[in-house]
């Protein structure tokens, strides 16, 4: 982890890419970078606004990490359930996380200061069982800061209307394909609309939805190399930054349609494009890629530490790199296409896998929180 002198030294880049309207979230978070002091570090003087958790991220932080001992040991005690038990400490860790960002919040009027926290992920296909566990959520952090995670799986689009028309801010994750955004916005508007008719402060009501990037150019590029041909070659690394910048366009587009110009003069937030999945797979490109090539205005980006920190090293930031480049993007897209690689099918295919991955991560956390409960002597669990 990084020392003050070090953030402080580096943090030049970092502040560009705050001053072009991109928020810098960290895609991380763990009982020990909270109690060691370093996530409030990050926050003074990296310019981090945000964090985001998800399964995978919990599974490495309380299925092999530090500082859990002591509320296992209570929660042994109290002979919770795996489940319980796995909720109580993340649920605790977003706690601790919203209670440092929370001047953040404050100053930036709700806008920022955000952390988030993922419905469970064996719910993915459930409407219901998501509504209820995302209002569940909301209550067990009990912090106005808090966003609750649904994924913009076909279930969860109603899901993210009713839990918004609830007055619950949510950050809409596991978003691949520029039809699934689209469906994803106009389910956040009909949340608004749910909300302001029931009376229901729309100010205080914001949302992200997270367009997951590199997985796109991971997967894309295999196929590219499986069919081999120069043409096919010279296409690597373009797919995941066009798909990203045809669903800023799909944004400027729908916020500023005749939905939004209704719902605007009562108080509501845009739905801003967050880019998750951040850091780069591909070591033959630079790591910096999907932060130099996706800076526009009203963007957040979540970043894992190692991105943040190489960013803050040797990140080019040169300006909006976004709005200039459709007609480029649609090209690229239509290149990929050319080659007999499905748009929908690589998509589709990315969706499912991300759900099966976080549902076995969380599968994996509880399993070994259940391992330490058994240790410490406690029975059917």
């Amino acid at each position: 982890m990084i020392t003050v002198t070090e953030a402080t030294a580096t943090a030049a880049t970092l502040k560009r890419l705050s001053d072009e309207g991109v928020s810098i979230w960290l895609d991380d978070l763990s009982r020990k970078r909270i109690e060691s002091g370093n996530l409030a570090e990050l926050v003074e003087n990296r310019h981090v606004v945000g964090v985001t958790t998800n399964p995978s991220i919990f599974q490495a932080a309380i299925g092999y990490g530090e500082g859990y001992e002591e509320q296992l040991a209570e929660l042994a005690v109290r002979k919770v359930t795996v489940d319980e038990a796995v909720r109580m400490m993340t649920t605790a860790d977003v706690r601790a996380a919203a209670d440092i960002l929370r001047p953040v919040f404050e100053t930036t009027g709700g806008r920022d200061g955000r952390v988030s926290i993922e419905v469970d992920p064996r719910l993915a296909h459930d409407t219901a069982a998501t509504i209820a566990e995302a209002k569940q959520l909301a209550w067990l952090v009990d912090r106005p800061n808090v966003m609750i995670k649904i994924p913009a799986t076909t279930a969860g689009l109603p899901a993210i209307t009713e839990v918004i028309g609830l007055g619950i801010s949510v950050n809409v994750t596991l978003i691949f394909s520029l039809e699934r955004y689209n469906a994803v916005m106009d389910a956040y508007l009909a949340g608004l609309e749910k909300a302001d008719a029931a009376g229901i402060d729309l100010a205080g009501i914001h949302s992200v939805a997270s367009f997951f990037v590199s997985r796109v150019d991971s997967e894309i590029d295999k196929r590219l190399a499986k069919v081999g041909t120069d043409e096919a070659l010279a296409l690597k690394g373009r797919a995941a930054l066009a798909n990203a910048r045809l669903a800023y366009e799909a944004y400027e587009e729908v916020f500023a349609g005749d939905r939004w110009t209704a719902l605007a003069p009562s108080g509501a937030n845009k739905q801003r494009p967050l880019w998750a999945s951040t850091g780069v797979k591909d070591p033959s490109y630079k790591d910096t890629l999907y932060v130099d090539e996706l800076v526009a205005p009203g963007t957040v980006n979540t970043m894992p530490e190692a991105t943040l920190n190489a960013t803050a090293d040797h990140g080019d930031i040169h300006g909006d790199a976004v709005t200039g480049g459709y007609a480029q993007a649609r090209a690229d897209l239509a290149a990929v296409e050319a080659q007999g690689i499905s748009y929908e099918e690589v998509v589709g295919q990315l969706e499912d896998e991300a759900v099966a991955k976080f549902e076995a991560a969380w599968e994996d956390l509880l399993e070994a929180v259940g391992t330490s409960l058994r240790g410490k002597g406690v029975e059917g669990v």
